[in-house]
């Protein structure tokens, strides 16, 4: 089962040890490449919420919010 399948088996799903770990290291490369965490979490079936956990517990600098400044 790869960390970026679409069907949502991730979803409800506590992810412990060796598991969590593949998925974390995958959501920090696809972070890294530019994906956003709303990108991320669609692709796994998971919360905004908890892929911005996983990224915060790797270690990961998080990018500021984009978009254009309103005056």
């Amino acid at each position: 089962m790869s960390p970026t399948d679409t069907s949502g088996s991730y979803r409800g799903r506590q992810v412990i040890g060796q598991q969590r770990k593949e998925l974390t290291d995958q959501v920090v490369a696809d972070y890294l490449d530019g994906r956003s965490v709303r990108q991320i979490a669609n692709t796994i079936g998971r919360s905004y919420g908890f892929v911005h956990r996983l990224l915060r517990e790797a270690g990961v600098e998080m990018r500021s919010r984009g978009g254009p400044r309103r005056r």
